[in-house]
């Protein structure tokens, strides 16, 4: 990878549920890398293999060394069900197999995934969305650099999710297999620094590079969400909490001058403040087309990423202030390990056991007081 930005396969509406799904060529004619945008991303999961084989057809023709390319695998859609808007089973689920079975599934997931896409090889692979197993299990890990030393792909990284949390799993995933882990992906923008920030302070240390998503916050920062938008059927973005879009728009407006001053749009501001953490090598917002003759043409939100600059735009200072401006900690309940689960461990949430509270220990983390919901009203979140 050496691409500051990149886009994602689960842009234009198609594959996950954010905006109007676009049509079929459209969205291929915006994945195809080239026009300031050289690496593209997919997951395996999405149309159980469609964005793959969609992403396929739009690096037809093109030499492998004109772009690079970002692999995730990790929900077992080959021989796990569906459950509802959970979506499909982690591969690690001990329903579907024991950690013997770990590394026939890497291997067989990766393999079909580039048949697919009609490629030899990835430059990225990513553990997508594990769950506690992926992210501790060294049957995982051992698995996944096998693929690595076979040239299945040259760089290997984890992407936590789909939802807000994970921080001391993914620094404690550092911290034991840091010699694997090239890259990760976190969640992170001037409306949400928490608590992807707490995570990336330690990527560093673990020589880790990350790339960001939910860069655009939902669609805000494309700036034509706008009070009273009324979002399609089943978009993800109808799990935020009420009021979203107003109280997003009212600290986004205080953000505005800052991009004036620079002369950035909206979405490029976003992109500077996330690129301005140390770490934090590549921006991947999600774009969407929204609803309505006078929603920006998708077309154009590309356009605003392929012109974001590597090179610093902002100040420390501005840095901060837009970081107050944006502080949103405590305002959701967050996935992972954290200290206000109960009951039983579910694929997404758990307590935090003697291990990770070290971790925490060690990086300065207080779980009660820096992974807490202390908002009063609490939703649900989707990944966008």
């Amino acid at each position: 990878m050496s691409s500051h930005v990149a886009i994602g396969t689960w842009s234009g509406g198609r594959f996950m549920r954010f905006g109007e799904p676009i049509r079929e060529e459209r969205l291929e004619a915006l994945l195809r890398p080239g026009d300031g945008i050289r690496t593209v991303m997919t997951a395996d999961v999405y149309g159980e293999g469609e964005a793959d084989r969609l992403l396929g057809r739009a690096l037809e023709g093109l030499a492998r060394s004109e772009f690079g390319l970002v692999g995730a695998i990790g929900h077992d859609f080959y021989t796990g069900e569906r459950e509802g808007p959970r979506g499909y089973p982690r591969f690690t689920d001990p329903r579907l197999r024991a950690p013997g079975g770990y590394r026939d599934y890497v291997r067989m997931a990766t393999e079909r995934s580039l048949e697919r896409l009609g490629v030899p090889s990835f430059d990225l692979l990513l553990l997508h969305n594990p769950d506690r197993r992926g992210f501790e299990s060294p049957d995982v890990w051992e698995a996944l650099g096998e693929l690595r030393d076979e040239g299945l792909t040259g760089r290997l990284g984890v992407a936590p999710g789909p939802a807000n949390g994970f921080t001391l799993d993914l620094i404690g995933c550092f911290e034991r297999y840091g010699e694997l882990i090239d890259w990760a992906m976190v969640i992170l923008n001037p409306l949400e620094p928490w608590p992807g920030e707490l995570a990336i302070a330690a990527a560093p240390a673990h020589d880790v590079k990350l790339i960001t998503r939910v860069v655009d916050y939902g669609g805000m920062f494309h700036d034509d969400v706008l009070p009273g938008h009324e979002f399609p059927q089943h978009d993800h973005r109808t799990f935020r909490r009420e009021g979203w879009v107003q109280a997003g728009r009212e600290r986004l407006e205080r953000m505005r001058p800052y991009a004036e001053r620079h002369g950035l749009t909206m979405l490029q501001l976003a992109c500077a403040w996330n690129l301005a953490h140390a770490g934090v090598e590549c921006v991947a917002p999600t774009l969407i087309q929204e609803p309505g003759p006078d929603a920006k043409p998708i077309e154009r939100k590309r356009e605003e990423l392929a012109g974001v600059s590597p090179a610093p735009a902002l100040s420390p200072a501005e840095i901060a202030e837009i970081r107050t401006i944006g502080d949103n900690h405590g305002c959701m309940a967050l996935k992972g390990a954290t200290p206000d689960h109960e009951g039983d461990e579910r694929p997404d949430r758990w307590p935090v056991g003697p291990e990770l509270a070290g971790v925490a220990e060690r990086w300065g983390i207080e779980p009660d007081r820096d992974l807490r919901a202390h908002a009063p009203l609490v939703s649900r979140r989707a990944h966008g």
